[in-house]
């Protein structure tokens, strides 16, 4: 009898250490060939400082979810995260959702989670903004003066804008402009519309939310003469050869993160889940992008 005790002890004992153990955020059973590290790219919204420290919240959750180190990946430009992750050195990413496609097709990413925004759509607006008290107040006004794109991978920062220049004003850019120069990012674009470098540029509401968070711009220093219908929220990635066990994780932990607490930097309600097909919208703008610009 006392035998029987003492080993339902035990029994109880293991189960106990190894319930905390799973806790604590040990790594989860089934893990062959997963990655020892996920290295995350992050596409250049921001400096890198900047873009790591918001992001790392996020980081941190992944990594105590899975178990596993997570390290964020930057880059200058949205090409070099989307070849990094095509030449596998990196495991997951945070796209724009023009750069998505372009590493869905290029390098295998595979959307598993998108961005909800704080009023709980899953989408955000491209925007283009001039300097407040600059007198310039409609897209008519910014004709014939500098303007700013952020990457040509970025989806409000180029081909949504690009799009409505060309559809909408029947128009390409340089010549409507007096100059066009891409600032490399959103931050970027807006800090030069704001110091008067380009007269307008564009960006979306998110990014501008984010630097308002930031604390290097104020919410009053725009104009915002004209605002795009809704764009389908950027999503987190993974890299589509992954074992189907980690990128089921993967996403489960990406989701989970709307438990955190700690949405606040990333101004978000939280994560949804995705599929690929969400962006074909993002596909057909660009389809019609590339026959307007052959023209």
């Amino acid at each position: 009898m006392k035998k029987n005790l003492l080993n339902l002890g035990l029994f109880i004992l293991l189960v106990g250490l190894t319930s905390l153990a799973m806790g604590m955020g040990s790594k989860p059973q089934n893990t062959t060939k997963w990655p020892e590290v996920i290295r995350m790219g992050l596409i250049p919204t921001e400096s890198a400082t900047e873009i790591t420290a918001r992001w790392q919240p996020l980081l941190d959750h992944i990594g105590k979810s899975l178990g596993v180190k997570v390290k964020a990946y930057n880059s200058s430009d949205y090409a070099a995260v989307i070849e990094a992750m095509r030449f596998k050195q990196i495991e997951a990413a945070y796209f724009g959702p023009k750069s998505y496609v372009s590493a869905h097709e290029r390098a295998g990413a595979e959307a598993v989670a998108r961005e909800q925004a704080k009023d709980g759509s899953t989408g955000y607006h491209g925007i283009i903004i001039t300097k407040k008290g600059s007198g310039l107040k409609t897209v008519s006004d910014i004709k014939g003066l500098t303007w700013a794109f952020n990457d040509p991978q970025s989806t409000s920062g180029y081909l949504v804008p690009m799009t409505f220049f060309l559809t909408e004003l029947k128009v390409k850019p340089e010549d409507y402009f007096s100059k066009v120069m891409f600032s490399g990012s959103h931050e970027a674009s807006m800090m030069a519309v704001k110091v008067g470098n380009v007269a307008a540029a564009s960006t979306n509401d998110l990014d501008l939310d984010r630097a308002i968070e930031s604390g290097h711009i104020k919410a009053d220093d725009f104009n915002i003469v004209w605002t795009s219908p809704i764009i389908p929220g950027s999503p987190i990635c993974v890299r589509g050869d992954l074992p189907e066990s980690f990128r089921k994780a993967f996403k489960q932990a990406v989701l989970s993160f709307n438990d955190s607490g700690a949405l606040d930097k990333l101004q978000l309600k939280g994560f949804v889940d995705t599929k690929d097909a969400d962006y074909d919208s993002i596909r057909k703008m660009n389809e019609v992008k590339e026959k307007l610009l052959a023209k």
